[in-house]
C-alpha cells in the first residue's frame, strides 16, 4: 500500500476510490499522568506522552490501511492526521487520505 502526503503519485493515473478514514481514542494511566504531571514542573519531554502519541499515530494509520484495503485500494493519498481532546485526560487521534486504484 502506497501511503503519501501528496495529492499524486508522479507517473500514475489514479481512480478515487472514496475517502478512508481509521481513529483511536487513548488515555493515560493515571500513574503515568501523575508522573507527567510532575515532569511538567520541571520541564522535558514528557515521554509517555510521546509514547502514547506514537502508537496511536500507528494505530490510527493501520485502521485508515485496512479500511482502504476493504475498497481494494493501491495507495491512499493526501494522507493526512488530527487530533482532538475526546474528555478530560483522553485524546482522538484521527488518520484520513482518499483511497484510489492504480489505473
Amino acid at each position: 500500500m502506497i501511503l503519501t502526503t501528496t495529492s499524486e503519485i508522479p507517473g500514475k493515473e489514479m481512480e478515487i476510490l472514496g475517502v478512508v478514514f481509521g481513529n483511536t481514542v487513548r488515555s493515560k494511566h493515571i500513574g503515568k499522568d501523575i508522573m507527567s504531571g510532575l515532569k511538567s514542573v520541571i520541564g522535558g519531554e514528557l515521554q509517555e506522552y510521546t509514547e502514547m502519541l506514537s502508537d496511536s499515530r500507528q494505530e490510527a494509520l493501520n485502521r485508515m490501511v485496512n479500511e482502504a484495503q476493504r475498497l481494494n485500494a493501491d495507495a491512499v493519498v493526501t494522507v493526512r492526521f488530527t487530533t482532538a481532546a475526546t474528555m478530560a485526560g483522553a485524546a482522538e487521534l484521527l488518520a484520513y487520505g482518499t483511497a484510489v486504484r492504480l489505473v
